[in-house]
């Protein structure tokens, strides 16, 4: 009877979890969670180098979009504008570059994994399907890009001198008037997303196998600038519509198509005038995506 009932009160003692055990459970997805928050934390800051150093290229690509100049005569314009314009309106870019490239890659990873988990689909639909969810909650900050058109529009330079000043001027529109253009920009993130996410892959795979951390940033540079001078190069005149609508305050809300047809009037019918700046603005994609996607995978080894 004694042996018997001291089996029966070590398998009862086995069987009762241990303390220590369930204080580490409670604890690693924290930790997990601390951990995750690093994809977002680099497409901010991976964001912030490029808006830094590639902000006087998108003006004068900006100022050839909306007014389809040379880039000869958009650089004469910000020259006559002076130094002291020419970082006029960067807040808005730093503040919607840094959020949403911090969502892009952010919610692309989170969202990568949740659809893997509970969704038995192929891995190119789930990764498609994130991809286009994380660029359709971007367009959440049209705001602050609508506000930078404003501000690099030489038109209303005397209507406002600063961020604040703009948004105050659109808040006797409503809500609404924050979100011109937010049917362009729906469309350009979520095909654009669904692209690099797919193919950065790819092209890197397809580059010279890297055996130092050099080698390692140049590559994810090429990568990310070729697909950005690319992806920039596509969604060009969807760009082109963008600006124009959202050059606008007040008045009538204009289709996509209606401003469409306009500007391709206005620029005699030729293909080739919608492109006008595209060349520049390969250049700067090319400048731009390289940094961030070299800045944001150095990070996330780093971090």
């Amino acid at each position: 009877r004694k042996i018997l009932s001291n089996m029966m009160d070590s398998e009862a003692h086995e069987k009762r979890p241990p303390i220590l055990t369930s204080s580490k459970q409670d604890i690693s997805p924290h930790i997990t969670n601390v951990g995750e928050m690093k994809h977002y934390l680099c497409g901010c800051c991976a964001a912030f180098n490029n808006v830094a150093i590639t902000f006087p290229i998108q003006k004068v690509l900006f100022r050839q979009q909306l007014y389809g100049i040379k880039t000869r005569d958009a650089i004469l314009q910000l020259r006559r504008d002076g130094f002291r314009n020419l970082y006029r309106g960067i807040l808005p870019p730093l503040m919607q570059k840094t959020t949403t490239l911090a969502l892009m890659f952010g919610l692309y990873e989170d969202l990568s994994c949740l659809l893997h988990k509970h969704v038995s689909a192929p891995e190119f639909a789930t990764c498609g399907v994130a991809a286009v969810l994380a660029g359709t909650t971007e367009a959440i900050f049209t705001p602050l890009e609508r506000v930078q058109t404003l501000l690099q529009d030489h038109k209303h330079h005397d209507k406002f001198t600063n961020t604040y000043q703009a948004f105050k001027a659109l808040k006797c529109h409503g809500i609404r008037e924050y979100y011109r253009g937010l049917v362009p920009i729906l469309f350009r993130n979520g095909l654009s997303n669904v692209l690099f996410f797919g193919l950065r892959g790819p092209i890197k795979e397809h580059l010279p196998t890297a055996t130092t951390h050099s080698a390692h940033l140049v590559n994810d540079f090429i990568c990310g600038g070729l697909l950005g001078a690319m992806l920039g190069f596509l969604f060009f005149p969807i760009n082109v519509v963008k600006t124009r609508i959202q050059s606008q305050i007040g008045g009538e809300f204009q289709s996509f198509p209606k401003v469409f047809q306009k500007i391709w009037l206005e620029r005699d019918r030729k293909l080739i005038n919608l492109f006008r700046g595209a060349h520049l603005n390969y250049h700067r994609s090319l400048i731009s995506w390289g940094i961030i996607n070299a800045t944001y995978e150095f990070l996330l080894k780093v971090i």
